[in-house]
């Protein structure tokens, strides 16, 4: 057995003290295995991770350097562990891939009932299916082909059949579980199809019947998976969605800048005298900054808005809404940062968000 003796000055192996001055080299080897043991670890973690507690010189030990090293001792054995790791189920993967690429409303996804969060992660993983599909396809036609393939695999689905694909797979599950609209459920694919070529929005109320269909039908559905129909929850859900797209827009203006792509309302930019030149170089003068302000106006405007009913939501519906908790989180964000949309401050992850959102669902509240 081996334990730590007045103030980690000695140390008592199987019943025999020795003094710091008479550890060697093979013996703190010796040591270490010991100290592995006692953490919980089993020795071909130690190996790998042995570095993590023992340096060049053996120095003392305090109680918390202890637990702290305890810690990363452990966070390695699903690493080093000998015992196969189980495979990855479509779920758990598709639930990653949400996490990676929407970590907002991945948080808000795992706040969800728990017999209601399969269907979810079916339909934000469809969601990020769809919007990725410019992203891996090099050509218009190619991709065309591929959002034809989603509308035949929804076809399918609801004449009982799907393609052997993991994600068809898992959203005929929802499909036959939750009684999913098709209506809704095409009207993702449609507003993607249609926004392919990357066109400018024409003005903001092309952004809003633009954030209708491809991202108030999120919420439509997830509420109805939840068994959830209140024309209420609807509403505010439209007002979520909207407020929702318009701050992508705004999140993608440095992203799609720097591809010489410019997607802000077009009369907004008319009307400030900016030019599209001046948003793909970056400029960060004043003009732009109320373009900027002007989109963010209305985005807020729809939060409110959608907050001001909120008496008449279901409080069980509340929670499919929390995502409105990330929009208006950024739009503070973007206030504090003078709305200069290039601030490198807004692309920091919101370390709050996690316990907002909590603090939301506690209080049920969106």
């Amino acid at each position: 057995m081996f334990y730590l003796h007045d103030g980690a000055k000695s140390f008592i192996i199987n019943g025999k003290k020795y003094s710091i001055s008479e550890v060697s080299e093979n013996f703190r080897e010796l040591a270490a295995e010991g100290l592995a043991g006692v953490c919980g670890v089993n020795m071909a973690t130690w190996r790998i991770l042995k570095t993590f507690s023992f340096s060049s010189s053996f120095s003392p030990l305090s109680s918390s350097r202890l637990l702290l090293k305890r810690q990363k001792l452990l966070s390695g054995r699903k690493y080093a562990s000998s015992t196969p790791r189980k495979p990855v189920s479509v779920s758990e993967y598709c639930l990653d891939t949400i996490k990676t690429s929407e970590y907002e409303n991945f948080l808000s996804l795992l706040l969800l009932p728990e017999q209601s969060r399969p269907a979810a992660i079916a339909i934000r993983a469809f969601n990020i299916e769809l919007a990725q599909v410019p992203d891996v396809t090099s050509e218009t036609l190619m991709a065309r082909m591929r959002y034809q393939f989603w509308r035949d695999t929804l076809d399918q689905i609801y004449k009982g059949g799907s393609p052997n694909q993991p994600l068809a797979l898992l959203l005929r599950r929802a499909i036959e579980r939750s009684k999913l609209s098709k209506r809704w459920l095409k009207s993702m694919i449609d507003s993607r199809e249609d926004q392919l070529e990357n066109k400018q929005f024409s003005s903001v109320k092309a952004v809003e019947d633009y954030s209708e269909k491809s991202n108030s039908v999120l919420y439509y559905l997830i509420l109805q998976s939840m068994g959830i129909e209140n024309v209420h929850a609807d509403h505010a859900a439209s007002h979520i969605g909207k407020a929702e797209g318009l701050v992508k827009l705004l999140r993608g203006v440095p992203f799609l800048g720097a591809k010489r792509t410019v997607l802000l309302p077009r009369d907004i930019m008319m009307q400030h005298g900016v030019s599209q030149e001046e948003v793909v170089r970056g400029v960060r003068d004043q003009k732009v900054k109320d373009v900027i302000y002007d989109v963010a106006s209305v985005a807020h405007q729809h939060i409110e808005h959608a907050r001001s009913f909120m008496k008449d939501v279901p409080a069980e519906a509340r929670v499919a809404l929390l995502p409105s908790m990330a929009v208006f989180a950024y739009l503070k964000a973007l206030q504090k940062a003078d709305f200069d949309i290039f601030d490198g401050r807004l692309q920091k992850r919101n370390t709050w968000l996690p316990f907002s959102l909590w603090w939301a669902k506690v209080r049920k509240t969106y």
